[in-house]
């Protein structure tokens, strides 16, 4: 099993309203500990807050534990529930009580706090539990002294690391009209079928792009990120993405794509690379929310779950790429929008752990997972939570949230995190999310929440994310580039990716001959009146879009013009 390495070094928190990290050992303790650490603001109002904190114990059993934290601001806590909490100028110590002293291993205990605060109210950075700076994952007691070697697996691959920039993508990029702005940043390398292994044409093949990577390597370290995206009947709810391998073709998968992807990965020539694999974007949600008697349901879809070659294309390409030690894989994990409600989101954590354990694959084999891939879905909505009301009505009773438990990625991608390594997943295990398109910027991004008259007028008018339903993905009409790549931004987070390459087309406008297996997708029409995984809206689609992953100026243009943070 290739596990992963314990780093103590805590991640910084973004301010914002949702956090988790991971820690520790009791105090004199000889065996590895860890645990995961929520805070949610609950409630916010001018002067004052009410948060939440949850600690779930994921090493062995403690008896006894005390969490600390600064306040980075003037937050003072005025009252608390289920610990002992003591305040001392900005440091907060909150102890266990006598009925919740005792955290067997899997065990939560949660505790909650009123505050008065003034000016910004952000998360704090760093927690500590007995003493050990959290996000640190299972504390080694007898660690090596001696630094990793050359191409040896670390907990984060990114941090310290430069990034892989396309030298393809960055000449398009660079040859749009201010696009020398970003045409230096780094972007995933996107194997989307068989033939992109050598290259297409003159495009650059895999080995190509690996040879430019140590070119930019130089002395210290670098990390090309990769998209292994063509498993047979490929986004089987979908047309635009669709691939070039039929339902049944496994076999074909496995001798012809992904063997030679290994193969190639494994040679020592790229050993000191950190190689990170995103692995089968848009494939295993499928088939927990698109399959019978789902409303959403299609027949490709129920397909796929009844032959099963979704999880095995999965698990046979964590097994083999996994086998180089440099190699880390990231499953993709979908997003906020479609897999945050109840009902999808616990069946398709099980389903990821059942490819990851599949054909050979182990739980080791995945170092993290991705959210948000070539998606819109806002980083993080700042002036609404799941847990606001507007006179007496819920948040989740509007028609934007719909009952959903999460309102963007970091909260998503923290709380899947949690879940994930409940059921067995390294509790060390790395997020990234896909901040590529989803900054909605310019004009129209509100600067304050919305009005209080109603709770639909309060999130539309204060949400970033400014599509007309979650469920729209196509090339989305106001959409900007989102936070820039950068490693280790949040708790839990190994990196903000910009893996699908602004600029790519999600599918063209219209129906276009083609021999890469790419069909027409109505939800990239903008004359299209939606269907029931959209809830029957407008798909919000750019006009005149080209076959997907080919150049779209039009695009491009405009997530420059609606960039967050602003070029």
């Amino acid at each position: 099993m290739r596990s992963r390495t314990a780093l103590l070094a805590a991640a910084a928190l973004t301010a914002a309203a949702t956090g988790t990290a991971t820690a520790v050992t009791a105090p004199g303790a000889a065996a590895a500990a860890g645990c995961t650490v929520a805070y949610t603001v609950q409630t916010q109002w001018d002067s004052g807050f009410t948060s939440g904190v949850t600690v779930t114990n994921t090493g062995d059993p403690v008896s006894g534990w005390n969490l600390t934290w600064t306040f980075a601001g003037n937050q003072r806590v005025t009252q608390g529930w289920n610990a002992d909490l003591s305040q001392s100028g900005a440091g907060v110590t909150a102890r266990n009580v006598a009925h919740n002293g005792t955290l067997a291993t899997g065990a939560s205990a949660s505790f909650g706090f009123n505050a008065s605060y003034s000016g910004s109210n952000a998360v704090p950075a760093t927690f500590k539990l007995n003493g050990v700076t959290c996000n640190a994952g299972p504390v080694d007691p007898d660690p090596p002294t001696d630094p990793p070697g050359p191409g040896a697996r670390v907990d984060n691959p990114y941090a310290g690391a430069k990034v892989y920039v396309n030298p393809e993508w960055s000449a398009r990029a660079a040859a749009e009209p201010g696009g020398t702005r970003i045409s230096d940043r780094p972007t995933g390398v996107w194997l989307d079928r068989t033939a992109a292994i050598e290259g297409v044409g003159s495009a650059m093949g895999l080995r190509d792009h690996l040879d430019a990577a140590l070119t930019q390597k130089g002395t210290g370290e670098l990390v090309v990120q990769l998209v292994i995206y063509n498993l047979p009947g490929r986004d089987c709810s979908a047309l635009a993405s669709n691939g070039e391998l039929g339902a049944t073709e496994i076999d074909r998968y496995k001798t012809q794509y992904i063997d030679p992807i290994a193969a190639i990965l494994a040679d020592q020539k790229y050993a000191g690379l950190r190689i990170v694999t995103t692995v089968e974007i848009d494939s295993l949600p499928n088939l927990v929310t698109n399959v019978t008697p789902r409303p959403t349901a299609t027949p490709n879809c129920d397909t796929m779950k009844a032959n099963g070659n979704y999880q095995k294309g999965v698990g046979y390409a964590l097994n083999k790429l996994g086998d180089a030690p440099n190699v880390y894989n990231y499953v993709d994990a979908g997003h906020h929008g479609w897999l945050g409600w109840d009902d999808n989101f616990g069946p398709s954590a099980e389903i990821f752990k059942t490819a990851a354990t599949t054909e050979g694959a182990t739980l080791g084999d995945v170092h993290g997972f991705i959210v948000n891939t070539a998606n819109y879905s806002a980083l993080k909505e700042n002036h609404f939570t799941v847990d606001d009301s507007v006179n007496g009505v819920s948040v989740r009773q509007t028609k934007w949230v719909d009952w959903n438990r999460y309102v963007d990625e970091l909260s998503y991608a923290q709380a899947m995190r949690a879940k994930l390594v409940t059921l067995g997943f390294d509790s060390n295990l790395g997020m990234l999310i896909d901040t590529s398109r989803n900054g909605w910027g310019g004009a129209a991004r509100p600067a304050a929440p919305g009005p209080r008259t109603s709770a639909d007028a309060y999130v539309d008018g204060g949400r970033f994310d400014r599509r007309i339903h979650l469920g729209n993905w196509c090339n989305q009409s106001g959409a900007g580039l989102g936070e820039r790549p950068q490693a280790a931004p949040a708790a839990g987070i190994d990196a903000y990716v910009w893996m699908k390459p602004p600029g790519e087309s999600d599918g063209s406008s219209k129906a276009i001959p083609n021999d890469e297996g790419k069909g027409f997708d109505r939800m990239c029409d903008p004359t299209y009146e939606g269907n029931p995984r959209n809830n029957n809206n407008m798909s919000g689609a750019l006009a005149d879009s080209p076959l997907s992953g080919q150049w779209f100026s039009g695009q491009f243009q405009e997530l420059m013009r609606n960039a967050y943070p602003a070029l």
